[in-house]
């Protein structure tokens, strides 16, 4: 199968090589060519530590990325089989993007938004009716090539069977796909950001440090990793984003904390090179 993945940043990139892994053709779009070989480099870097070793047959770098082609326009993704939509979660943006797939792609093709929290029957509404049959979420978790899970969501146009395919190619390529119903947030999201905006409200009060609730939920709860390291790994700036469109859906149970809206617009979110909630309470600025 020719699979296209359109968004070569984090979530993108390595959507494209759990696809390669698994023997498929993939094209890899981004506008920016910088981007592109970014990406590559960074998905050469995940293969030499090993994760290859997850599938069931051996692979070296060169043979999983040597099925990655990088393109700089839609048009390519005009044979594929299957397009994965990975940009921005941004209605206006993801939007975009469909629609020019709408157009590029053959009639047959299956188009998938991996949307961490937009309804995915508002997406389909911006396609052309008959392609919206074909059209449905698959919301991978970070790091794709690491994490099995993806929520696989069906719009109220999604034909039965393409959910069906969607879901055997996914378990094909070695995730673990569960069906959720098409509502703001999906599943999984609910859950973590209920539990990230009580994180941060127990802060705000003075409850706990971040360094110690982070303790709590990997000793007491078991989680792999608590609350706040999380958000300096996907950055508190898309935390806020993603509750403020749960808040929009459902009110006040999601209204994102004052301190995290404090913090994200003093540059404290977390990620590549900035300043997160760990730094912040090794320097014993934790309630900042």
């Amino acid at each position: 199968m020719k699979a296209g993945v359109v968004g070569a940043g984090l979530m993108g990139a390595e959507i494209a090589l759990v696809f390669a892994l698994a023997g498929h053709e993939v094209l890899l779009h981004d506008r920016s060519e910088a981007t592109l070989a970014c990406a590559i480099d960074r998905l050469r870097g995940i293969l030499d530590k090993g994760v290859s070793r997850q599938f069931h047959t051996p692979e070296t770098a060169s043979a999983a990325l040597a099925r990655i082609r990088p393109v700089s326009t839609l048009d390519a993704m005009a044979d594929c089989a299957m397009v994965t939509e990975a940009v921005f979660e941004s209605i206006d943006a993801k939007a975009a993007v469909l629609r020019a797939l709408d157009t590029a792609c053959r009639p047959g093709c299956i188009l998938a938004s991996n949307t961490s929290t937009l309804p995915i029957s508002t997406l389909a509404a911006v396609m052309a009716p008959d392609r919206r049959a074909r059209f449905l979420g698959t919301h991978y978790f970070s790091p794709v090539s690491r994490m099995k899970l993806v929520e696989v969501i069906p719009g109220f146009a999604t034909d039965a069977a393409v959910a069906d395919e969607v879901t055997t190619v996914l378990a094909s390529i070695g995730k673990q796909p569960v069906r959720i119903k098409d509502v703001a947030g999906f599943a999984v999201n609910r859950m973590l950001h209920a539990l990230l905006i009580e994180a941060v409200k127990l802060v705000e009060e003075g409850v706990a440090t971040p360094a110690d609730l982070d303790a709590a939920c990997r000793l007491g709860l078991g989680h792999p990793v608590g609350p706040f390291a999380m958000m300096d790994i996907v950055t508190s700036d898309l935390c806020l984003q993603v509750q403020e469109i749960l808040h929009d859906a459902y009110g006040e149970r999601f209204r994102p904390p004052a301190l995290l809206k404090q913090r994200v617009a003093a540059g404290l979110g977390g990620g590549k090179g900035r300043a997160g909630w760990i730094e912040a309470t090794q320097n014993g600025q934790e309630g900042m």
